[in-house]
């Protein structure tokens, strides 16, 4: 079976102390890893956490975006080097965690967008950044996987299709692709399709609803998607990552305005979806 993780922005965005508590009930779940979001400017607190989980023997992911002035894809190539900066300050931290893959849409900026279709340019500057930053990654031991997001979140990487582009340009081996099922459920025809698709270059998955509460409450194509990954033989982490409101801020800046589930219903009963449907479909 894969490995499992869940990702705790389900309660906050912040790296420190008071997450302690739920990484233990993680673990107690079955979790073999957890996904933090890698922001805080508390460089300490990254250490702090990545020992106390290795401690439990639990493993680390990460997540990060990057914002408009970090933006990889600007004509500016004074803001492209800022994006470079932010990613290798990502991996230090990261590091720090102990963590080995990073995911997010960092070939891109979150939710800035140009008022047209991408470029090739763009998918060019993107490259170019993210060769740099998998060269930096190779370096610490970690993968990078860049993420696909719906057409509302960016424009450059919606889809499988545009992914395994821009993942081809970069053409380095610390650089892989993420999927998304809550993504994927929009933007994509066929989710079995789509992990096809990407699955040469298949890195890291979310195991996300299509309203982001709890695996297998909604109506993403659960059994299409496990059958997929199984016939791929995907070895990666498959990792939950829901949105609630318990940190405000966060929620503020990505849209989610009312609770789609409770964390800990989304984590028992989405660590439970997640063993069954691995066993129905050989995973």
């Amino acid at each position: 079976m894969n490995k499992i993780g869940f990702n705790v922005l389900a309660w906050s965005a912040a790296v420190s102390d008071d997450l302690k508590p739920v990484i233990d009930r993680l673990k107690k779940i079955g979790y073999d890893g957890v996904e933090f979001f890698v922001g805080s400017p508390d460089e300490a607190a990254y250490k702090n956490i990545g020992d106390y989980v290795r401690d439990i023997n639990m493993e680390t992911t990460t997540v990060f975006v990057l914002g408009p002035d970090e933006n990889p894809i600007d004509p500016d190539p004074r803001v492209r080097k800022k994006s470079i900066e932010k990613i290798k300050w990502t991996i230090d931290r990261s590091h720090d965690l102990g963590a080995r893959v990073i995911c997010g849409p960092f070939h891109s900026a979150f939710s800035t967008f140009a008022k047209r279709a991408p470029i090739e340019d763009e998918y060019e500057w993107s490259a170019e950044v993210l060769r740099e930053a998998g060269e930096y990654a190779q370096q610490a031991g970690i993968l990078l996987t860049p993420e696909a997001l719906n057409r509302f979140e960016c424009y450059l990487c919606n889809t499988m299709g545009q992914l395994s582009h821009l993942i081809e340009k970069v053409g380095h081996p610390n650089v892989q692709a993420m999927f998304d099922t809550h993504h994927a459920n929009i933007e994509e025809k066929k989710l079995g399709d789509a992990l096809r698709k990407i699955s040469p270059v298949l890195g890291h998955v979310h195991i996300s609803e299509n309203d982001r509460g709890t695996p297998g409450s909604g109506h993403v194509p659960w059994d299409e998607t496990f059958a997929t990954l199984a016939e791929i033989k995907f070895k990666g982490w498959l990792t939950i990552e829901g949105f609630t409101r318990n940190d405000p801020d966060f929620a503020n800046s990505i849209g989610v305005w009312r609770e789609f589930s409770q964390p800990w219903e989304m984590a028992e009963n989405g660590y439970k979806f997640i063993r069954e449907m691995g066993e129905k479909h050989g995973l």
